[in-house]
């Protein structure tokens, strides 16, 4: 498979879609600016509805589970339109997001794992998936000082987008119902081996752009 699927179309392509994503969004954080609201604080709220959010789904309440988590991800886009919006960015702001990110998400797949309506090994795969992909990224951009390694065919909100239409579809065609078929399962078996795939694709990167560059 050629490189450029890799290295040259997606790192463009995503760095359109987050011009267009932070564009737009902006008027948003100047309104929590106005509300006297925190970048930081506003990534806890985020983790507070990721716990939520969990408990719903361990609950096997889905419906609620899917709210929680669309709270989850609106907070977590208000933290970073406030920062840019208050010119408040900072290194450990930075830090900070993305460690409680992974929090809920564990939170999240956690719920969905033990709520009985998956086969639990299906949960444990998404989330070694999506880990497996975060963690790729930070090491790059750690470990090899690249500016940016969020390449690759899903990110996390293209995640969340999945999980929310199975968890819905599972809602409202149950087993037994037609048409009949595991689609929170389904939706989380995509997102494991989109997340690996992902994993891959960053691991490329980020070989196309340190090279043979010795560890200092």
């Amino acid at each position: 498979m050629p490189d450029s699927l890799f290295t040259e179309k997606l790192p463009g392509i995503n760095q359109r879609k987050r011009q267009f994503y932070e564009k737009t969004f902006l008027f948003l954080g100047r309104f929590c600016l106005k509300m006297g609201l925190k970048p930081n604080f506003l990534t806890v709220v985020s983790l507070f509805c990721a716990v939520i959010s969990g408990i719903y789904f361990w609950k096997a309440e889905l419906l609620w589970g899917v709210f929680w988590m669309l709270a989850t991800a609106f907070a977590d886009m208000l933290d970073g339109s406030t920062a840019r919006a208050g010119n408040m960015g900072t290194v450990f702001g930075g830090i900070f997001d993305h460690v409680l990110d992974r929090y809920g998400e564990f939170f999240i797949l956690a719920g969905i794992t033990l709520s009985g309506t998956i086969h639990p090994g299906w949960g444990l795969f998404a989330l070694f998936g999506m880990l497996m992909a975060s963690y790729t990224r930070a090491a790059a951009e750690s470990m090899g000082r690249i500016d940016n390694c969020a390449v690759g065919i899903m990110g996390r909100l293209e995640k969340f987008i999945v999980i929310i239409i199975g968890s819905l579809l599972e809602h409202f065609y149950p087993e037994g119902s037609w048409p009949k078929s595991d689609w929170l399962e389904f939706a989380l078996i995509v997102v494991g081996i989109a997340s690996l795939i992902t994993a891959i694709q960053r691991l490329v990167y980020a070989k196309k752009i340190l090279g043979n560059r010795q560890k200092v």
